[in-house]
């Protein structure tokens, strides 16, 4: 199983290079739509509704263009989940995250985003597939959902819109929430878990984790 690692590093010992995101405002908007495309199919069909044929036909770009930016089918849903994250990272970067305490605040992001990924069982079980089958040629985009996770249980654990650079504790208690939460994700989809099961597996690792 791919873990949640906020410092990864290639076999070779250098961190990855994230995916590309800037680019003329076409290519950006070029980039949203073929992710938009992505999210739709996945959320209609699951993981093996989205086709690289079918997610360039959908976004009305060239069947070439959508390799340039994208190599597989997992590299697309891998960018789709860090893009889902990323709307966590604009959000926790506006208001201070409700909660009384760590725990609190920090079970408040991930069942909120827990129960977002809940209400499309279809999507989620996509994009939970490829982070999964994940290898170390999408590393870039395994790194940046890790690195939006790490930066939304930061702002939570302290309790701030801005908070900055964890400190080496701080990371691997955050990297071990990731797991988990990603662990009990996996189950639910699978059907090992259920909702409610999920939320208290997620519970008592942060409350273990934060003593």
């Amino acid at each position: 199983m791919t873990s949640v690692s906020t410092e990864p590093h290639n076999t070779d010992g250098t961190k990855p290079t994230a995916p590309p995101t800037g680019g003329s405002a076409a290519q950006r908007e070029r980039r949203r739509r073929i992710l938009d495309a992505t999210i739709t199919l996945a959320a209609e069909g699951g993981f093996d509704a989205v086709q690289m044929r079918a997610v360039a036909e959908q976004a009305e770009v060239a069947l070439g263009t959508l390799y340039r930016y994208f190599p597989s089918k997992i590299h697309l849903l891998v960018s789709a989940l860090a893009r889902e994250f990323n709307k966590d990272v604009d959000r926790s970067a506006i208001r201070a995250t409700p909660g009384e305490s760590a725990h609190e605040r920090i079970m408040y992001v991930l069942n909120r985003r827990t129960h977002a990924l809940q209400k499309q069982p279809k999507l989620t079980e996509a994009l939970v597939r490829a982070f999964m089958f994940a290898d170390q040629s999408v590393t870039g985009e395994i790194h940046e959902v890790g690195t939006s996770l790490t930066t939304v249980i930061a702002r939570a654990m302290h309790g701030t819109p801005t908070h900055g650079e964890v400190t080496e504790e701080e990371a691997a208690i955050i990297r071990i929430i990731s797991d988990v939460w990603l662990s009990a994700l996996i189950s639910w989809v699978t059907g090992r878990m259920d909702t409610d099961e999920v939320e208290k597996s997620i519970d008592v690792a942060v409350r273990l984790l934060l003593r």
